[in-house]
């Protein structure tokens, strides 16, 4: 049976104690991170919608590289947005920024109503290279 081994990035903000949830799951050599929210260490939500898009993706990064993955280990993501239609230009932006050339992973994004207080959301699958960081 495979493990299942808690993967936190440092400084582990409030939210994963606040809600009880672990950063990440790494079951062999993939890497499972829960939805990243541009919310500052203490659980805050970033008002600005650009600068939220932005710290969810330091977040999901500082993730990645708790278990030695960077956003090139990435192959499925899914994101969330409370207001599809006017934010995609800004998470296009970002996401032209972090995925800049092919391969890009395969990417899901999902309208929805309500994100505890956040506006974008994004959550991934990568795979860990060899020799990835130990938990």
């Amino acid at each position: 049976m495979t493990q299942r081994d808690a993967v936190f990035p440092a400084g582990r903000h409030a939210l994963y104690e606040q809600h009880g949830y672990s950063a990440a799951i790494r079951s062999g050599d993939l890497l499972f991170v829960s939805g990243q929210v541009g919310s500052h260490s203490d659980g805050s939500p970033e008002p600005n919608f650009a600068r939220q898009v932005r710290l969810a993706f330091e977040n999901l990064n500082a993730t990645l590289a708790a278990a030695g993955c960077t956003f090139d280990d990435i192959v499925d993501v899914t994101s969330f947005h409370t207001d599809p239609e006017n934010q995609f230009a800004t998470v296009m932006a970002v996401k032209n920024e972090v995925f800049s050339q092919p391969p890009y992973p395969n990417w899901t994004a999902v309208g929805v109503n309500w994100l505890a207080g956040f506006d974008f959301e994004i959550k991934v699958i990568a795979r860990i290279p060899a020799g990835g960081g130990s938990v």
